[in-house]
């Protein structure tokens, strides 16, 4: 996964243009303009940056085009956010509630 997908939901309209695509389904770029205090053409540069680093995706029918989340884009930061988090319960397991560090792997005495 790369670093670019964090970069792209690190601004908050772009966050929230992917949250409402994933609650809302799939959506035109005026749908989306009429939800936000920014321009179409802002709307559509932040669609193209999500479509850039794979968030999104855009599907032509006929005239219009419709974006939507890529589910295995979603599956990748989850698969990302999970191992983080693992990582981080361990390191937290071994520091005892006093907040001395339990580098040993071992029980604290209180614990």
């Amino acid at each position: 996964m790369s670093h670019d997908v964090f970069a792209a939901l690190g601004d908050p309209t772009r966050r929230a243009i992917f949250e409402q695509l994933g609650q809302g389904g799939a959506q035109t770029a005026s749908q989306l303009a009429d939800l936000f205090p920014v321009s179409r053409q802002a709307i559509s540069k932040h669609l193209g940056l999500l479509e850039a680093v794979g968030l999104v995706e855009r599907r032509r029918i006929g005239n219009r085009v419709d974006y939507l989340v890529v589910e295995a884009a979603l599956a990748e930061v989850e698969q990302w956010v999970r191992r983080v988090r693992s990582a981080w319960d361990e390191r937290l397991d071994r520091i005892d509630p006093n907040g001395r560090a339990n580098l040993s792997g071992s029980q604290s005495p209180t614990g």
